[in-house]
């Protein structure tokens, strides 16, 4: 048999065998990253029976879910003592890698200062695989990123291993496979199963693509195939950019129906009564999250490279980031209507986390609040039941404790930036002297004391 031939031979095994692995639940999987993404991934996969590798550099983290408990509100320590008895067990020891037949990695995509895309985890990540990388491994990017990260820089830290990409129709001995598939969580998100979740996958070749589909397939009920890993890529910031784009109208909505007085919340609740062309966006003291407030921004450095300006998405990132000063404007004039000024006053801001109901901080509006109101002089103290203590973050400094929601009455101001369902808002207005409500949290109240914003 000729050399061509026996290449052939491999190369038309080679994804036959790993999904036969995958279907045997045999094959081994490392998530590199276990954090909103990575460990709900690995707990999906653990159910399915897969024995399951989580890889993290935070020892906090590594050492907690190998005792059997959690650091994420929404996941119980019970979910990962089941996931241990299918094999999962988590580890800093980045050396394991070389015995996974797939590896996914789900670290962050932050911005930097200067609000351009901070793909250090992800380098760092390549480099940390590179020593241990071996042929016929499955490659996934999920984190989110500009079209091309994984071609651009992804893969040639890969390659520097000394095995290739497979691009080919066939997959050489020396070749591993690469694909990007966006993740999709939403943090708090109970109405849709994260199986039930489509997942989109973009391999550098066929035979990645094939490989991916396999493995997601286990416990994804759709996969959707693209063409190319930047395909893939562009479908994560285009479902982004949309909300954020459609998020910025409602707010920038919001101030002129301010100005006009007329409730923005009676007219989106009376547009979704429409059956066709309309969909609900909500306003808000800002976006929050991984995704949404940076997501626009990847696309909009990229598009610089090809001599183009995203001039509309660069605009709704500009009222989004805005509303967060609009937040603190709007308070200080409603303290001055009660012959108070910002400057000493006492403030109760009620919700850190982005969104209701989960201990998610990042980019949290609420962090930009605080730091705001305490440069314009007042003393702010903040409740949320999801975080006894904040500290120090990438975008924030604050290192505050968790105030109980004693005696609201020494407030001068109670501020609503995160709308959880564990807080009485009738008893909150009762007993405040003033309500900035930023999320239409006390609809229905009657009360002179409430200002909405």
């Amino acid at each position: 048999m000729s050399a061509t031939a026996r290449l052939q031979m491999i190369c038309a095994t080679g994804p036959e065998e790993l999904e036969a692995k995958l279907l045997s639940r045999t094959a081994r999987i490392g998530i590199i990253g276990l954090g909103y993404v990575g460990l709900p991934l690995a707990l999906l996969y653990s159910e399915e029976k897969f024995s399951i590798t989580g890889f993290d550099i935070d020892l906090k983290k590594v050492n907690a879910l190998n005792k059997g408990d959690s650091y994420i509100f929404r996941i119980l320590p019970d979910e990962i003592q089941s996931a241990q008895q299918s094999g999962f067990a988590a580890t800093s020891d980045f050396s394991q890698l070389r015995s996974m037949d797939a590896v996914i990695i789900c670290v962050p995509t932050p911005l930097n200062e200067y609000h351009e895309p901070d793909l250090s985890y992800i380098v760092e990540t390549a480099k940390c695989i590179t020593p241990h990388l071996r042929p016929g491994q499955l490659i996934v990017l999920e984190s989110t990123t500009y079209p091309g990260t994984t071609e651009e820089v992804l893969i040639p830290i890969l390659e520097k291993s000394g095995y290739k990409a497979a691009r080919g129709e066939f997959v050489g001995e020396d070749e591993f496979l690469v694909a990007f598939s966006p993740e999709r969580e939403d943090p708090g998100n109970d109405t849709v199963a994260r199986r039930d979740i489509p997942k989109v996958i973009g391999g550098l070749n066929s035979a990645a693509t094939n490989g991916a589909r396999a493995m997601y397939g286990t416990v994804f009920k759709n996969t959707v195939p693209v063409s190319s890993p930047a395909v893939a890529e562009m479908t994560k910031l285009l479902e982004n950019i949309y909300r954020c784009v459609n998020i910025a109208l409602v707010n920038e909505l919001k101030l002129l129906s301010l100005r006009m007085g007329i409730d923005i919340w009676e007219v989106i609740e009376a547009a979704k009564t429409k059956p066709f062309g309309f969909q609900a966006f909500y306003p808000g003291p800002g976006l929050g999250g991984h995704c949404i407030p940076i997501d626009p921004f990847y696309l909009s450095w990229k598009a610089k490279e090809y001599d183009f300006r995203t001039k509309f998405i660069e605009l709704a990132g500009e009222v989004n980031m805005s509303m967060p000063y609009h937040v603190v404007n709007s308070t200080a004039a409603a303290l001055n209507g009660k012959r108070k000024a910002l400057n000493g006053a006492k403030i109760l801001v009620l919700g850190l986390a982005y969104k209701k109901d989960i201990d998610d901080l990042r980019e949290s509006p609420a962090l930009t609040v605080i730091e705001l109101l305490q440069g314009g002089g007042a003393t702010v103290n903040y409740n949320d039941p999801f975080f006894p203590k904040v500290g120090r973050g990438r975008k924030y400094d604050l290192h505050m404790t968790n105030t109980a929601l004693d005696d609201l009455h020494q407030y001068d101001c109670v501020l609503i930036i995160t709308d959880h369902t564990s807080y009485d808002y009738a008893r909150i207005v009762r007993e405040s002297q003033l309500v900035v409500d930023t999320r239409n949290a006390t609809r229905g109240i009657q009360a002179d004391n409430i200002l909405h914003c």
